[in-house]
């Protein structure tokens, strides 16, 4: 079915078939008879030889709990970039394993906390889907409004993470 399909396409359309996909906007896929792993070492290499951080100290957290920036940039915000790069050092072998199946289920996950932000008592809203034994989305927003409740919290969660099912 899916030479045919090629076949089709190369008929149709200037192209030619370069087997399996290796690299894909910045994403390393790793095509196996067991599943497909992917991955961003690559990406994160060029990254890290950018900023001449090939060589630095690893962290375990990309950013210390409960930094938030959005504007005025400074010196601090130069260390917690810093910080992400030394993250991603240590981890630009991660990825997502995706096994192969034939029962492959989706599953979707979503919660809340309830007036997390000590700035404006807002609730803060996550979400994760996966098909088979891998993550495909994943989200984590704060909510737009005050919850009154932390059931109307997690009915605001709900809410959004149906959303995003139907939009992904």
């Amino acid at each position: 079915m899916i030479q045919v399909f090629k076949e089709d396409m190369m008929k149709t359309f200037e192209m030619s078939d370069l087997g399996l996909m290796h690299f894909f906007l910045g994403i390393e896929i790793n095509q196996e008879k067991e599943g497909i792993f992917i991955c961003q070492r690559k990406y994160t290499e060029t990254l890290l030889k950018k900023f001449k951080m090939e060589s630095c100290k690893t962290v375990t957290t990309p950013l210390v709990t409960g930094e938030k920036f959005m504007q005025s940039p400074s010196q601090v915000h130069y260390a917690a970039a810093k910080r992400i790069l030394r993250y991603l050092r240590g981890t630009k072998d991660f990825g997502i394993w995706y096994k192969s199946t034939n029962d492959a289920k989706l599953v979707g996950y979503t919660d809340s906390d309830w007036a997390g932000s000590v700035d404006d008592m807002k609730s803060t809203s996550g979400y994760t889907f996966s098909l088979g034994s891998g993550i495909f989305t994943w989200a984590s927003k704060k909510q737009a409004t005050v919850a009154q409740s932390s059931a109307e919290a997690e009915y605001i969660a709900a809410a959004a993470t149906s959303k995003s099912c139907y939009l992904a």
